[in-house]
Order: C-alpha cells, then sequence, then structure tokens
C-alpha cells in the first residue's frame, strides 16, 4: 500500500487516480510536494455569484483559485480532465448546517447547477518550508494538521458569514521569523501566519482539543503558529446552514496540476 513517503513527489494526475479508485483515503499533507492544494467548496448555483463575492473579501482565509461553471464538475484551469466528484479523497455533506454524509464518491448528489469553488491551501507551502529546515510535526507523527474555529469573524457578503478557521503547526521560536518568510511568498496558501504563540487572543482556549484535525505534540521550546485555514467556508457553512453544501473533509484536498512556481507571489489564478 501505498505511503505519504511514496507519493511525496509523485505526479497529481497519479494520486488523483489513486483516490478515484479508492486505494488513497487518507489526508493529502505531504503528498505532491510543490503543487498546488484546493480546499473544496460546491453550492447550488443560486448561491454561488453571493458565495464568490465572500470569498473576494476574505482572502486570506478563502483565497480563490478557481470556480467551475454551473454543472461542471472538471476544473479546466488547475487540473483539466479531473473529476471533483471523485477525485477527493473524503467529501463531507452538510444539510442545513449540520454534517449529514462523509462520503468518497459524490457522483449521485450532483445536479446540473452546482458550482465548485477551490481555495488555496497551507498545505501548498509545506514542500518550501520542509526545503527550508522547519520542522512539520503532523507530517512527523503521520497526523492530520490540528484546525480551530477562532473568534475572528470574516466579513459579510450577503447571506454568508462566520469565523474564520486557522490551521496550526508547532515550531522552535528560532524557526517563525524563517516560516513567516516562506510562507508570505504564497498569498495562494494563505500566505504568513495570522497569529504567532498566543491562541488565546483569536479564541483558541484548549489548543489540545481542535475542532477539525488531529491533536499535535508542541513541545516545551516551541510556539504554535496559525495560519487562515480554508477549512473557513464548512464553519460559514454551520453558521449560514444552508439547505445543502459539500465539502472536503477537513485535511482531505484536491490535489491541482498547478506548481508552486507558477503561484509565487499570486494572489489569484482568476
Amino acid at each position: 500500500m501505498d505511503t505519504t513517503s511514496d507519493l511525496r513527489h509523485a505526479s497529481p494526475a497519479t494520486v488523483r487516480r489513486l483516490i478515484r479508485e479508492g486505494s488513497w483515503q487518507a489526508p493529502t499533507s505531504g503528498l505532491c510536494l510543490g503543487h498546488l492544494q484546493a480546499n473544496l467548496a460546491i453550492l447550488p448555483g443560486e448561491a454561488a455569484a453571493e458565495f464568490k463575492e465572500f470569498c473576494l473579501a476574505n482572502p486570506r482565509p478563502l483565497p480563490l483559485v478557481e470556480v467551475t461553471a454551473p454543472g461542471d464538475p472538471v476544473p479546466h484551469r488547475t487540473a483539466p480532465g479531473a473529476d471533483l466528484r471523485t477525485d477527493v479523497p473524503r467529501y463531507r455533506v452538510y444539510r442545513e448546517g449540520r454534517v449529514t454524509d462523509e462520503a468518497v464518491d459524490i457522483s449521485d448528489l450532483w445536479t446540473d447547477d452546482m458550482v465548485a469553488f477551490l481555495l488555496g491551501c497551507s498545505f501548498t507551502a509545506e514542500s518550501r518550508l520542509l526545503e527550508a529546515g522547519v520542522r512539520l510535526r503532523h507530517i512527523e507523527e503521520g497526523r492530520n494538521v490540528a484546525m480551530y474555529i477562532t473568534s475572528t469573524p470574516c466579513a459579510e457578503r450577503g447571506r454568508f458569514h462566520g469565523p474564520m478557521v486557522v490551521s496550526m503547526r508547532p515550531m522552535p521560536r528560532d524557526q517563525v521569523e524563517l516560516a513567516e518568510r516562506v510562507t508570505a511568498e504564497l498569498p495562494l496558501a494563505h500566505g504568513a501566519p495570522v497569529q504567532i504563540g498566543e491562541p488565546e487572543r483569536i479564541g483558541i482556549t484548549d489548543i489540545a482539543h481542535p475542532d477539525f484535525g488531529d491533536p499535535i505534540t508542541i513541545g516545551l521550546d516551541e510556539v504554535p503558529v496559525f495560519w487562515a485555514c480554508g477549512v473557513t467556508p464548512q464553519s460559514v457553512i454551520m453558521t449560514v446552514r444552508p439547505p445543502l453544501a459539500i465539502t472536503h473533509a477537513p485535511g482531505h484536498m484536491f490535489i491541482t496540476d498547478v506548481e508552486e512556481a507558477e503561484i509565487l507571489g499570486r494572489d489569484t489564478l482568476m
């Protein structure tokens, strides 16, 4: 069976094929290093324009990578030939703001008016962090990254509002400046951290129990570093409670064909 280390330098098409076949249903952190990974949110067409405006108003947690045409599951800009109904390791189905199912294929739920939004992901920056010598504990421990719902509100647009979600990576204090510099070069992967070392300032009161993902060990000589996170749409969906919405399961991203060099310094591919 393939492991994360086997697939670190695999092509996105190879990993998407494994996902589509059901051979990979785990988080995608550490896979296809050097390629853009993306969060996914799928909404009915009547809500799409409003949600796009919401993303554009909140570029740190929701860096917009691609929006599909209504009813078209193929992301033609970032992964021609892929299928957003089958090529994510695990999906979450929300009805009235509640998770009603986790699936590995949403073809039976897809309708002709659905619009898919791909949003940048901090997993994309992990290859640069590793190359720079920054340790990533969740990869070392074979766990999903820890994610937290914060007290920081997103800018409202239409019906869409709710709190920002962040991902956390612990690191020695002397690596924080390096991590800031490396990730700031990738706005489409959420850019630089939004908070360092003081989780209570963004409403996180129990760092040992993340809202999404897995608990991650924080060493005595380390500080927690927080990046805006593309799981934010899921907190918004739970707040707004639309009749139906579909997302990736936290940590289970869509892997695009876009190479890291193509997004350096860019805040959009649209």
